[in-house]
């Protein structure tokens, strides 16, 4: 009998042991998964701004070739603020207006021949749509938030293909099949900024498909 109570009294020692090191264990090995989560977030936002405003100065210099130096540093810097907290990048916003009004100096008065308005060019029902009157596509900051939303539905029925949402934000057909090709040219050309900015080859357009 007392051999038996030794043995267990032994197994019970062991299974006390065994379970206080199992929970001293958790508590320390918690924390560093938990930390590893905001940190690797905030990193990434970090990353994420510094890209945004990497791109800033190119897309001025693409948009000063086509208006004055004042308005091409307003226009970039409306990229980038309307495009913040949103999947859109700066370069995004950028090649659209370059591709709508580039060739009519980024007019906040442009008009196409359709009747599009402003330098994102939004038809006068689709700025109804998201709460602007057609009046207010001349004001570049109504337009380019306009434009966003517009692109933000056009990505949603392209299943959240970037460049055919930019194809629909154009239209369909041939004339979208253009519209594409006028979007990355420019992009190359905002890239091939950059690139020179930091002193190396121009990389390859990046990948919106």
């Amino acid at each position: 009998m007392r051999i038996q109570l030794i043995i267990l009294s032994f197994l019970l020692l062991v299974a006390v042991q065994n379970n206080l090191a199992s929970v001293g264990a958790d508590p320390g090995a918690a924390p560093p998964v938990a930390a590893a989560g905001p940190v690797a977030k905030e990193r990434e936002e970090d990353g994420d701004r510094l890209e945004r405003q990497q791109q800033l100065p190119a897309i001025t210099a693409a948009f000063a070739l086509r208006t004055t130096r004042a308005r091409a540093h307003r226009l970039a810097y409306l990229c980038y603020e309307t495009t913040l907290d949103t999947p859109f990048k700066p370069i995004d916003l950028a090649e659209i207006a370059l591709a709508e009004t580039g060739g009519h100096y980024l007019s906040s008065h442009a008009v196409s021949s359709e009747g599009a308005l402003g330098v994102w060019q939004l038809m006068p029902q689709r700025a109804r749509s998201h709460g602007y009157s057609p009046a207010e596509m001349k004001h570049d900051e109504k337009c380019a938030a306009a434009a966003v939303r517009e692109l933000k539905e056009k990505l949603k029925v392209a299943d959240g293909n970037l460049m055919a949402a930019k194809r629909l934000y154009c239209g369909s057909g041939r004339q979208a099949r253009i519209y594409e090709t006028k979007i990355r040219k420019y992009r190359r050309e905002i890239m091939g900024r950059m690139a020179a900015a930091q002193g190396r080859n121009p990389a390859p357009a990046l990948s919106t498909s």
